[in-house]
């Protein structure tokens, strides 16, 4: 068969179903390209992961026997076949980008059922393992690790220490769950080579037990290179008052953390509100100027 690969989002970030779709297809000596408007296709795939707000849809190619649409921009409901979702990934695919890192899923699904989110509509309410390491990851130098909720899986002690041992940089990319930290698997992040570390304080009423991650990992954890404990994500524009947002950026700097603000439904933010992500996340204005009372956007 000749297939021919769309990557709807076209983002600087590779497509990680495509590469498992074309690993597979490969592997039983079918010819895969990118997608070209003056050949002729058996079946195209075309993957999205983004909606509209934040990426436009591509027209249906008219010279494909077969289209097949996936990914979470196209819904919910549909996943990879098992054979195709445990391949190695073709790294290669993506030549233009660097090739020491590897991309995967330990683990899939989060038992929080965040508002906001829709990892527990997609994957269920509870981490389970999906993957050894060895299944996405073949000796890179770094590795980007999409799991929503690694600390949440009951085998992340064991996932920890198949990233430790790897001696690869990690970057847990969606963060870690501060209010599972533990003295236990804290030590073992310890051991990961990690760039930057994240976390994030969502919502008020977990004040408690976010402060309480977090302080535990402020004893027990290392710092960033910047002499840091790591950057937490603030989420403004949901469901606290700019009171509470200001409170957990103040509280967070004091403990030593980066606070970084992501705002939900930004498009339709208050000017108030992306002003305190400029604020926030520009470095040097936030050690410039302090108290954002005092910030002037008029002077940088």
């Amino acid at each position: 068969m000749n297939i021919g690969l769309i990557d709807v989002d076209s983002h600087n970030w590779p497509n990680l179903a495509l590469m498992k779709i074309s690993a597979y297809h490969k592997s039983i000596g079918d010819h895969v390209e990118w997608w070209d408007g003056f050949a002729q296709y058996d079946r195209v795939y075309m993957s999205r992961v983004f909606d509209d707000t934040y990426s436009q849809d591509e027209p249906e190619p008219c010279n494909a026997a077969e289209i097949v649409k996936g990914g979470t921009g196209y819904g919910l409901q549909n996943s990879l076949a098992d054979e195709i979702e445990h391949m190695m990934p073709d790294y290669g695919l993506y030549h233009w980008m660097p090739q020491n890192t590897a991309y995967g899923f330990l683990s899939r699904g989060c038992p929080r059922g965040c508002r906001f989110c829709i990892v527990s509509h997609k994957e269920g309410r509870r981490s389970v393992k999906v993957a050894d390491l060895s299944e996405f990851w073949n000796g890179q130098k770094n590795i980007k690790l999409l799991d929503p909720n690694l600390l949440a899986c009951p085998e992340h002690m064991d996932l920890l220490s198949q990233l430790a041992y790897s001696g690869a940089q990690v970057d847990f990319t969606q963060g870690l769950d501060a209010r599972l930290l533990s003295a236990e698997n804290i030590s073992l992040l310890n051991l990961i080579r990690i760039k930057e570390i994240h976390f994030a304080w969502d919502y008020m009423r977990e004040t408690d037990t976010i402060l309480r991650g977090l302080r535990l990992y402020a004893e027990n954890g290392r710092k960033t290179r910047h002499g840091e404990y790591g950057t937490v994500y603030v989420l403004t524009n949901f469901d606290t008052t700019m009171n509470e947002n200001l409170y957990r950026i103040y509280t967070l700097r004091d403990m030593g953390y980066t606070p970084y603000i992501m705002i939900y439904d930004k498009p339709n933010a208050p000017r108030e509100v992306r002003l305190l992500q400029r604020w926030c996340n520009n470095k040097l204005i936030f050690r410039s100027e302090p108290d954002f009372a005092k910030y002037d956007p008029r002077r940088g």
